[in-house]
C-alpha cells in the first residue's frame, strides 16, 4: 500500500489517500480505513434507497453531504432523471481534487455530470441556507450520529441540526443518514424532531459481514406522532466497512 497524497481537514485532522494496485482507500490519520474503492455497497444503497422514496418528484433537488469517493453521487445520478439537480457539499478540498483525479474513473466521473454542483463547504452551511427547497438530504460524513472525522459534525445529529434539516426539506422530503451502528437514542431524537423514521439494516458483504444501518427520516405533510420502525431493504446490499 502506497501513500499517494494527504489532505488537511479544516478545523484539525488529516485524510490520507493510499493506492494498492488499481484500488484506493482513504484513511484518517491515527485511525483506520474510512472508505475504499473495493467496497462501496453502502454508498450505493444510501443513494438508491433514498432516491426510491422521491421517485415521483419531477424535478428533484438533492443535497449530498460528503463526496467520499463519489459512489453515492454516482448512484444518485443513475436513479434520478435529467431534470434533477444535486448539490454536493465537501469540506475537504483535497477530496474534491482526488475525485477529479485518480478516483474519478472508479465511480464513472460523476463530477462531470451537468446535474451536479460541487460546493467546497460544510454541509451544515448549505442546510441552514435552504428553506423547504430540498427533496432529499443524504449524509455520509461520519461513522454515524457522532463526529468522528470532525467534532463540528455533531451539530448535524443534535436537535438544532435536525430542526434545520426539517426546515430545509420540502413536504415528504427525506433525510437519509448512513451509520456503522444502531443508536436507539438517535432514533428517538429523530422521532421527537417530527420525522417518520425507518431503520434500514444493511450488511457489509451481501448477507454476511458487519451490520450497518441507514436511517430514512421523512418529513410529513401533516406531522403526527410517529413511530420508529425497523425495515428491511428491498434486496440485500453489501456495504463498505467503516472503522
Amino acid at each position: 500500500m502506497t501513500l499517494i497524497d494527504t489532505a488537511p481537514i479544516p478545523g484539525g485532522g488529516e485524510l490520507r489517500l493510499f493506492a494498492e494496485g488499481e484500488h484506493y482507500s482513504i484513511k484518517i490519520a491515527g485511525g483506520g480505513d474510512l472508505m475504499s474503492t473495493r467496497m462501496h455497497g453502502s454508498e450505493d444503497a444510501l443513494a438508491r434507497i433514498t432516491c426510491e422514496r422521491i421517485a415521483g418528484v419531477a424535478e428533484p433537488r438533492v443535497l449530498i453531504g460528503g463526496l467520499g469517493m463519489g459512489f453515492t453521487l454516482a448512484a444518485a445520478l443513475a436513479q434520478l432523471g435529467a431534470r434533477a439537480r444535486i448539490i454536493v457539499a465537501e469540506l475537504v478540498p483535497g477530496v474534491i481534487a482526488w475525485n477529479r483525479g485518480p478516483l474519478g474513473r472508479h465511480a464513472g466521473h460523476p463530477l462531470d455530470d451537468a446535474r451536479v454542483e460541487v460546493r467546497e463547504c460544510d454541509v451544515a452551511a448549505v442546510i441552514k441556507a435552504e428553506h423547504a427547497s430540498l427533496d432529499a438530504i443524504l449524509l455520509d460524513v461520519d461513522n454515524g450520529p457522532d463526529g468522528l472525522t470532525r467534532l463540528g459534525n455533531d451539530w448535524l445529529y443534535a436537535r438544532p441540526g435536525l430542526a434545520a434539516s426539517m426546515a430545509a426539506l420540502r413536504p415528504r422530503g427525506v433525510l437519509a443518514i448512513w451509520s456503522a451502528h444502531a443508536d436507539r437514542k438517535f432514533s428517538e431524537r429523530l422521532r421527537q424532531s417530527g420525522f417518520a423514521v425507518d431503520e434500514v439494516p444493511v450488511r457489509a458483504h451481501g448477507n454476511k459481514g458487519a451490520r450497518h444501518l441507514i436511517w430514512l427520516a421523512s418529513k410529513l405533510s401533516n406531522p403526527t406522532t410517529t413511530k420508529v420502525r425497523r425495515a428491511r431493504s428491498a434486496r440485500p446490499t453489501p456495504t463498505s466497512r467503516r472503522y
